[in-house]
C-alpha cells in the first residue's frame, strides 16, 4: 500500500505515521508532505527516518505544481490529509492563513487525487465543526448540523463540505473523520494540556479562560490515529465518522489534575479573560465508528494523562527548544535549507 500523508510532521500526523509503519505489514511507501510551519517538527519522526518506506518532502499543500508532481509520481492508494492550521486563538486574530491552507489546500489535494485516480481520500477534521453543546444536550453524532463558531472551525467545515462535494459530483472515494480534543506525546506546547504541563513544571502561571468550566472530551492521540486508520481501511465512501474518548472534563478539572500529578500548588492556575466565541462544550458520540469500523478507545484518561506528563518531564529538551523563542526549524537545523 502506498500512502501520502500531509501534515505528517505535526502532533497527530507524526503519531499516525509511526503507528502504521510499526503495525501494518502491507505498507510499501509513505510520503510525508509537510511545509514545516510553526507546529511541524521533524524531530517527531526521528525514530522512522531510517525506514526505507518513509519519505519526507517539504512542501505546501496549496502549491498546485508541488502536489501534482508528488501525486503523479507513483500509483498511490490513499491520501490522508492532516495538514491544517489548527489553533482557534490564532484564527480569531488572523483568519487568512486558515482559509488559505484549510480550504484551498484541501481543494488542491482533491483535484490531484481525482486527476491521478487515487483510490481513497481521507479528510481529518474536528468536532469543532459542529459548534457548541449545552450541558444537557446529547453528544454530537454525524447527523448533527454543521454550525462552526470560530474562523478555524469554519475553515475546516468548508473543507469537509468540499470533500463531500467531490464524492457526490466526481465520485471520488472520500471519507471524513472528526475527533474530539487530543492529548499525548509530541503535542505542540501552545496547546492546553502541554502548555499547562510545561508551565507547571517551571512554576509559571496556568492561564485558564473565563471561569474554567468549559467542557471538552479528551482522546489519546494513538486512539485517534487508530480511528483514522480504521476509517481509511474500512470506512464507507462518502461517510463521516466521529471519534471521541468518552472523557468529558471541565478545563479547570484538567488543570487541577495536572498540578496534582506534578505535586504543584493550584495557586498556579490563573483565570484570564475569556476568548471571543468560546464554545461551551464538545462531546462525541462514536457509536457509528464502533458499529461500522469496530473501533473503540483503548486508553484510560487518568493513566494516559500521567504517561503524557511523564513524557514531557523526560523530553524537556524537545519542548524547551520550541518554547524558547529560538526554535528555527528542525529541517533547516539538521538537514540544511
Amino acid at each position: 500500500m502506498k500512502i501520502i500523508v500531509t501534515g505528517g510532521a505535526g502532533f497527530i500526523g507524526s503519531n499516525f505515521i509511526k503507528m502504521i509503519l510499526a503495525d501494518c505489514s502491507n505498507i510499501q511507501k509513505i510520503v510525508n508532505l509537510d511545509l514545516l510551519t510553526y507546529a511541524g517538527n521533524l524531530a517527531n519522526l526521528k525514530d522512522v527516518e531510517s525506514d526505507s518506506r518513509y519519505h519526507f518532502i517539504k512542501g505546501d499543500i496549496t502549491d498546485y505544481d508541488t502536489v501534482e508532481k508528488i501525486v503523479s509520481a507513483d500509483k498511490f492508494d490513499l491520501i490522508v490529509n492532516f495538514a491544517a492550521e489548527s489553533h482557534v486563538d490564532r484564527s480569531i486574530y488572523d483568519s487568512r492563513v486558515f482559509v488559505h491552507t484549510n480550504i484551498l489546500g484541501t481543494q488542491v489535494l482533491l483535484d490531484a487525487a481525482k486527476r491521478n485516480k487515487v483510490n481513497r481520500f481521507c479528510q481529518v477534521s474536528t468536532d469543532e465543526v459542529y459548534g457548541s453543546l449545552t450541558d444537557k444536550e446529547p453528544s454530537f453524532t454525524e447527523d448533527n448540523p454543521i454550525t462552526p463558531s470560530s474562523p478555524y472551525s469554519a475553515s475546516k467545515a468548508g473543507a469537509d463540505h468540499l470533500c463531500l462535494s467531490y464524492y457526490h459530483t466526481h465520485k471520488l472515494d472520500v471519507v471524513i473523520t472528526r475527533c474530539s480534543n487530543n492529548y499525548g506525546p509530541y503535542q505542540f506546547p501552545e496547546k492546553f494540556i502541554p502548555l499547562f504541563i510545561s508551565n507547571a513544571m517551571d512554576e509559571k502561571k496556568l492561564p485558564l479562560y473565563g471561569d474554567g468550566k468549559n467542557i471538552r472530551d479528551w482522546i489519546h492521540v494513538l486512539d485517534h490515529a487508530a480511528g483514522v486508520w480504521s476509517a481509511c481501511i474500512n470506512g464507507k465512501a462518502g461517510e463521516v465518522y466521529n471519534f471521541g474518548g468518552g472523557n468529558e472534563y471541565g478545563n479547570i478539572e484538567i488543570a487541577n489534575k495536572i498540578v496534582d500529578i506534578l505535586g504543584k500548588d493550584n495557586s498556579l492556575i490563573e483565570l484570564v479573560r475569556d476568548r471571543p466565541g468560546h464554545d461551551w462544550r464538545y462531546a462525541m458520540d462514536y457509536t457509528k465508528a464502533t458499529s461500522e469500523l469496530g473501533w473503540i478507545p483503548k486508553f484510560n484518561f487518568e493513566s494516559g494523562l500521567k504517561d503524557t506528563i511523564e513524557w514531557y518531564q523526560e523530553n524537556r529538551a524537545w519542548w524547551e527548544e520550541i518554547k524558547s523563542g529560538d526554535y528555527l526549524n528542525y529541517y533547516e537545523k539538521h538537514y540544511g535549507k
